[in-house]
């Protein structure tokens, strides 16, 4: 996951991981388990409906780490090429 994730085109953040979802770009998301349920519930709720693969990480930090940046995120979607 974390070659996966420094290595991929994506785009870090709820905001713009909504955003590539809603316009069919995203091929992955990956949401931090111990983000604000108000924050994830309709970020996940909305992969679903279009239908994109979500993978739980442990926690935001750990998430933030992957994408190589020094701070923690609650979504990061991996985009198509």
């Amino acid at each position: 996951m974390f070659h996966e994730l420094k290595n991929s085109k994506k785009v870090i953040g709820t905001k713009q991981v909504k955003k590539a979802v809603q316009n069919s770009i995203a091929q992955k998301v990956y949401l931090a388990d111990d983000a604000e349920p108000h924050i994830i519930g309709p970020l996940k709720e909305l992969c679903h409906q279009y239908a994109v693969e979500v993978e739980m990480i442990d926690s935001m930090k750990t998430l933030g780490e992957a994408c190589g940046i020094e701070v923690g995120s609650a979504a990061v979607a991996l985009l198509y090429d």
